[in-house]
């Protein structure tokens, strides 16, 4: 008994912002921002584009590709650390405007790893008889909480959403493995100060903003460090090698840890996947996205071995192993 994956689908904004548009907003290159980052360009919501909207839009395109309605979908999961309110959940509102009325729907926080730790609650839930068919959604809008005067972060991020099509299975799972930690202890050296229930905003926005606050050094490192790790605790778990693997998609934050990660593997050049020069950092929404890409690319096929690796404010990080 386990998990079936159907289809996937991705949803983008149309606005593309490049590191020239960035050069007349902040003292910044082009060169500055591709040596340290390796990305060229990111998606941008529009002012009426909020994230429930991007994740609509992932959600029909897996939705058509499976040949499947939101009536057929009785679970929507949506990770996401950029929800459009407080309350209500971003999946209600997803569920709303889909149409999906037979789905129970809620939001899972794990920032840049929700992806994943959604994909080990989605798929546990499934197991125990809890859904049949499940939209699991990674989708985060962070250009509105960067901030423009910040030229070490705001080169960054970009938006996006990413949707899943899981179905229960009597049969062996496709899902084989996953991995997931946390570290609450370095918590502050990457979060968004201001706007919560710590310093709600009208209180203190100066001193703790509704921006995101990062040490690049120390994130960087923890970064490296945990997915590795994350990865080789789900290789173990599943029997598997890094040989084993058709792809490996690391979460695409800066092509320096996706290029530390790549060394550390001793695996070929092509077998890591990279698209942050074309999206930048989306947060939840970047090992989705990246795997609708691979597959309608044709770098996944059916039968395929691929391993899923990402690290987020909390501090968290996942893997997992998955048989597409």
């Amino acid at each position: 008994m386990g998990v079936r994956f159907l289809s996937t689908g991705a949803g983008l904004p149309d606005k593309v912002l490049t590191n020239a548009d960035l050069e007349k907003m902040v003292d910044t290159s082009d060169q500055w921002i591709v040596e340290r980052t390796g990305i060229k360009e990111r998606r941008m919501a529009a002012p009426d584009q909020a994230t429930s909207d991007l994740a609509v839009l992932a959600a029909r395109h897996a939705l058509e590709t499976a040949h499947l309605t939101p009536a057929d979908i009785d679970l929507i999961v949506v990770a996401t650390c950029t929800p459009d309110h407080l309350f209500p959940s971003t999946a209600c509102l997803v569920q709303k405007a889909l149409g999906a009325v037979n789905a129970a729907a809620f939001d899972l926080s794990a920032a840049c790893s929700g992806f994943l730790f959604g994909l080990s609650a989605v798929s546990g839930m499934m197991e125990a008889g809890m859904a049949k068919r499940a939209l699991l959604i990674g989708a985060d809008t962070l250009t509105r909480f960067t901030d423009w005067k910040d030229r070490g972060t705001c080169v960054l991020f970009g938006d996006g959403a990413g949707a899943l099509l899981l179905e229960k299975t009597e049969g062996p799972s496709d899902l084989l493995a996953v991995h997931l930690g946390s570290d609450g202890s370095v918590s502050d050296i990457l979060s968004i100060p201001g706007g919560g229930s710590r310093h709600p905003l009208g209180s203190g926005v100066g001193e703790f903003p509704p921006f995101i606050h990062m040490e690049g050094k120390e994130v960087f490192k923890h970064a490296v460090v945990r997915m590795m790790e994350a990865m080789e605790a789900a290789l173990k778990k599943c029997g598997k090698t890094v040989e084993d693997l058709a792809l490996i998609i690391p979460h695409q934050a800066n092509l320096r840890i996706i290029d530390a990660i790549a060394k550390r593997l001793k695996t070929k050049e092509d077998k890591v996947f990279r698209n942050v020069q074309k999206y930048g950092n989306m947060s939840a929404a970047t090992t989705i996205i990246a795997l609708d890409e691979a597959v309608r690319s044709g770098r996944v096929q059916r039968g395929d071995s691929v391993g899923l690796i990402a690290f987020g404010a909390g501090l968290t990080w996942a893997s997992a192993i998955l048989k597409w």
